[in-house]
């Protein structure tokens, strides 16, 4: 496993560095935050560890930083500050955990320990493709029963591929993943080992090559073979010619009104430039170029949607514009007329990242709520090929009518629409209270923390940033619907103290929590039965069972191995911490509680793991 260790003391950071690579440990180190997120950015790392003196960047902002950007990498966060304000704000950013300096060496082994075992808990289930089986806990491949002998680099290829189907794999991402820091091996290598392993599969008996060459792209693991009628199969090829086809002529009239758009930008890059501006022209250049965003990131022109979310940046406060943002802004438009035409002669449409689902014999229904009517038709035909009805609302009051007629069975729901006075937050709380068993997924071009947080807060599934592709909202959408449907989640409280079990039941229910309480641990197994916890909280020290066993019991049963457990005591001591880390706790809370602190790491915990029961599915 690789770990990222960003600290700007080598002094301080020299011990764990040393007691990581004794514990066989993959190790890159940054000595700055800015060199740190070069490294997370273009690098694959199992867990970073993050040291958070204040330079210009420090460690929270760069855990911000990697969350905003969809980093799901364990961070442990290390800081000499040590209040529980500090403490708080490093979980808020997105820190898995935070331990105070100067700490205890084994403790930090310990936590780390923690850390990776629960992130790898989630994929050590056989993988398997057709007859051939892969076993991570005895590194074992067969075929058809009969074993496979593999190099360690053929091994880890494999590996790689069955854990992420249909996921392309460049050669340099490739070298990230299989090879350790300390070798230095060319893209060529990648090719090299690629053969070698496609071969062995071949001489094993596999037919069809299950590696398969993206020209241009890198790798990818092949669909396993399904028999399907040839009706089915030429029926498909007209219906998926006809997706293309109508997905062409959408580009050609999208791109037919580009260049009125465009007379927007530069009448506002000319009102700037002479001190003329008018509001109005500025906000309707605002609202295209947000539309754009969405637009041009749907038909696969990345550089364009880029370019159009800058614009719209530029002009959001146009009153304070100077000068050099009216040249910024007329260099803007130049560059994205260039990026248009480059994908005008492209003539292509952006190809799914993955396979979609077969239609079924009563469609899903998907509700999109957004005033981008371009982006809306795109969803709409290529949701023919995932089996899904899609119906679209321009504005908010056209989304209560749709729902309020037909109830979707998933929403797509923009933040920002043409009316100013219109907020998707404000139907996002509604819908909380009158449709909570629909599942929201936010889609906007926003990427602030504060948005982020709300949203969640307001029960929306997913959050996606503009630009997507069709077929990875799409995707999206469908992981939606088949989430399976799920309360409150239940939190399981054991203490033999009563007034520490109403502290926490009255703490953490107001957060739409189901808190089950319990007093007496000689009846833990039947209540951890009868409620099936999706989080447990212990005490360490409780009469006839202390918590550091039930914690024990808990992890030697298979149904509840996965289950987040969080310890809470008054002991400070190493041993005592260590040993809660040992026996398979993933969080370590000291009395007295602070509640604010409690509440970040329980919703932390509990979204962790709904979102890795996601990446099991």
């Amino acid at each position: 496993m690789k770990i990222l260790i960003v600290d700007d003391d080598p002094v301080t950071a020299s011990p764990l560095l040393e007691a990581l690579t004794a514990h066989h440990y993959l190790v890159e180190a940054a000595t700055n935050a800015e060199y740190g997120l070069e490294l997370a950015q273009t690098s694959h790392y199992d867990l970073a560890v993050l040291d958070l003196t204040p330079h210009h960047l420090d460690g929270i902002h760069l855990c911000q930083k990697l969350r905003h950007q969809g980093s799901q990498m364990p961070i442990l966060l290390l800081s000499a500050k040590g209040s529980s304000a500090d403490r708080i704000r490093g979980l808020e950013a997105g820190a898995d955990d935070y331990v105070i300096k100067p700490y205890d060496l084994s403790e930090l082994m310990a936590r780390i320990r923690a850390l990776l075992r629960r992130r790898h808990s989630t994929v050590s289930k056989v993988l398997t493709w057709e007859k051939l089986r892969l076993e991570p806990d005895t590194g074992e491949v067969t075929y058809k029963g009969e074993l496979l002998h593999l190099t360690p680099k053929e091994y880890g290829l494999l590996e790689l591929f069955l854990r992420h189907p249909r996921r392309i794999f460049s050669r340099s991402a490739i070298l990230d993943h299989i090879w350790s820091s300390d070798e230095f091996p060319g893209e060529e290598a990648v090719t090299t080992q690629i053969k070698g392993l496609r071969q062995k599969l071949k001489a094993a008996g596999i037919k069809l090559n299950l590696i398969e060459t993206v020209y241009g792209l890198g790798y990818r693991l092949k669909n396993a073979p399904t028999p399907e009628p040839e009706d089915k199969k030429a029926k498909d090829g007209v219906s998926e010619a006809k997706i293309r086809a109508a997905v062409a002529q959408i580009w050609q009239t999208f791109k037919a009104s580009l260049p009125e758009k465009i007379d927007v930008f530069r009448q506002v890059s000319v009102t700037l430039a002479t001190g003329t501006l008018n509001q109005q022209l500025c906000e309707n250049a605002k609202l295209e170029a947000h539309r754009l965003v969405g637009s041009l990131g749907s038909f696969g022109c990345a550089e364009g949607s880029k370019i159009a979310r800058e614009i719209e940046q530029l002009l959001q406060t146009p009153t304070q514009a100077t000068p050099q943002d009216a040249h910024k802004l007329k260099h803007l438009i130049d560059s994205l007329q260039q990026a248009i035409a480059t994908k005008s002669t492209l003539n292509q449409v952006t190809p799914p990242a993955c396979d979609p689902p077969s239609a079924s014999t009563s469609p899903a229904r998907l509700l999109v709520i957004d005033d981008d009517q371009i982006l809306s038709q795109h969803i709409e035909i290529e949701a023919k090929a995932w089996g899904l009805q899609v119906d679209s609302a321009p504005h908010l009051q056209a989304a209560k009518r749709a729902i309020a007629l037909h109830p979707p069975n998933v929403i797509l729901l923009d933040l920002t629409f043409a009316d100013t006075q219109e907020n998707g937050f404000k139907l996002l709380e509604e819908l909380a209270v009158q449709h909570s068993d629909i599942p929201v997924l936010i889609f906007s071009s926003q990427n602030h923390l504060s948005s982020r947080v709300k949203a969640a807060r307001l029960g929306a599934t997913t959050f996606l940033q503009k630009p997507m592709t069709p077929p990875a909202i799409l995707q999206a959408v469908t992981q939606a619907i088949n989430q399976p449907k799920s309360g409150k989640a239940k939190v399981l409280v054991v203490d033999d103290d009563p007034q520490i079990l109403a502290l926490l039941r009255h703490v953490l229910q107001p957060w739409g929590l189901n808190v089950t309480t319990l007093a007496h641990p000689q009846r833990f197994w039947d209540v951890l039965e009868a409620v099936s916890p999706d989080l447990l909280i212990l005490d360490v020290e409780m009469p006839e069972y202390s918590g550091i066993e039930l914690c024990q019991v808990v992890r030697h049963d298979l149904r509840w191995s996965k289950l987040p457990v969080l310890f809470l005591s008054a002991h400070t001591e190493v041993q005592t911490v260590q040993q809660v880390f040992t026996v398979g706790a993933d969080d370590y809370i000291k009395k007295p509680i602070v509640e604010a602190e409690l509440i970040t790491r329980v919703l932390n915990r509990l979204e962790r793991r709904s979102s890795n029961s996601s990446y099991d599915e």
